[in-house]
């Protein structure tokens, strides 16, 4: 049985002033139902991402959605966490409940992020590495993917300019996406020089080569192809892969990115088709040194040879196989539950020609990876539309 996409839902990303973690749910919930064209009394199960980790005080959270509409109650709601990939978690665990019985079923990603004290927000992250090796790192997070920017740099060289065309790249592409929360045009020049207002933050990671707090929230609501075949639009899966990894770093080559590789090997494998195949890929941009050795495991490039995908335009909208048309994690924002259910929203209306200022021409095929902490959670989905 394959699982479709046949409505959707996005808020806008950024610091949502006068939103809750509530709002943001029930508003995404109500309106992927109603671009479904279907009603709460249709849906059979509900699935929540919601990473928390400190950002709400509000856990256990999966019945906030039974707030978008009372005929809701009573309904079987989950939620699933898997650090930034908490999103494609909550889809996978929905491709499930499609797949054994399921009929309808709707998945919804949220985060509330700018509430919380700036201190607080880098301690909160920094739960998705391992503690006892990570636990100490300066600047958080941003200091994990610095330290694995400076080992990338010792054994390969200077990756400075191909950083900052990732960034530029992405953010020139924010720019026409309504949902993103930075939608402005940097240009190389400011992504590759260290300014007042590009410092350096960890590493050789500067200020743009690191995605945003945000808030936000997405949502899909999922069907067997058959009933797909029967509503306003369809987008299959033709392939949708989880790997996990060892959490510690110390445990692996951690600029392989080896299970993202396997990931993708996996999905293309299941899809029966080739990288070459696909119109565009999102990808987890969450700093630009993950983009950049993305491409590599992928199979872009070979190990050491990404920058030449970012410095060559390969991966620009108007490339080989653009990248993060979007904007990505960079320009659209990261709110961590949300961001792998976004991805499939605006894939999925990459594929239906709905997808306004960001659309890729042509697109037929497109490709995703999300990842939570440091390639440890490694998910890739392969959708095509079928109607």
């Amino acid at each position: 049985m394959t699982a479709c996409i046949v409505g959707w839902a996005h808020s806008r990303f950024g610091k949502l002033e006068g939103e809750t973690l509530e709002s943001l749910i029930t508003k995404v919930a109500s309106e992927a139902l109603e671009h479904a064209g279907i009603g709460p009394d249709d849906v059979d199960e509900i699935v929540l991402g919601h990473f928390n980790a400190g950002f709400s005080a509000q856990d256990f959270t999966a019945s906030l959605v039974l707030q978008a509409d009372d005929r809701l109650r009573f309904k079987p709601a989950t939620r699933v966490e898997n650090a930034c990939a908490t999103g494609s978690a909550a889809v996978r665990q929905g491709i499930r409940a499609v797949n054994t019985g399921s009929r309808i079923v709707l998945v919804v990603g949220a985060e509330q992020m700018t509430t919380t004290p700036g201190p607080e927000i880098g301690k909160n992250l920094l739960k998705a590495s391992y503690l006892p090796e990570d636990g100490d790192t300066p600047a958080g997070f941003a200091g994990v993917f610095g330290k694995i920017a400076q080992a990338y740099f010792q054994r390969y060289g200077d990756q400075s300019d191909a950083l900052a065309m990732i960034a530029a790249k992405n953010h020139k592409n924010g720019v026409d996406n309504p949902y993103a929360q930075m939608r402005k045009d940097f240009g190389f020049d400011f992504c590759r020089q260290e300014s007042e207002k590009n410092p350096f933050v960890a590493g050789p990671l500067k200020r743009t080569d690191c995605s945003l707090v945000s808030d936000g929230a997405a949502a899909l609501v999922l069907t067997d192809s058959t009933t797909a075949l029967r509503m306003r639009r369809a987008v299959a899966f033709r392939a949708n892969e989880h790997v996990q990894d060892f959490l510690p770093m110390s445990k692996r080559d951690i600029l392989q990115f080896e299970g993202c590789e396997v990931a993708w090997n996996k999905a293309l494998k299941s899809a029966g088709v080739a990288l070459d195949d696909l119109s565009f890929v999102e990808t987890h941009d969450c700093f630009t040194i993950a983009e950049l050795i993305e491409y590599e495991a992928m199979g872009l490039a070979p190990r050491g040879e990404g920058a030449r995908i970012a410095t060559e335009g390969i991966t620009a909208k108007d490339g080989r196989l653009p990248v993060n048309p979007s904007g990505g994690l960079k320009s659209k924002g990261h709110p961590i539950g949300a961001t792998g259910v976004s991805m499939h929203v605006l894939t999925a209306m990459q594929l239906t020609g709905e997808a306004g200022g960001i659309q890729v021409k042509d697109a037929k095929l497109g490709g995703i990876f999300n990842m939570g902490g440091a390639a440890v959670a490694n998910y890739v989905s392969i959708l095509d539309r079928i109607r």
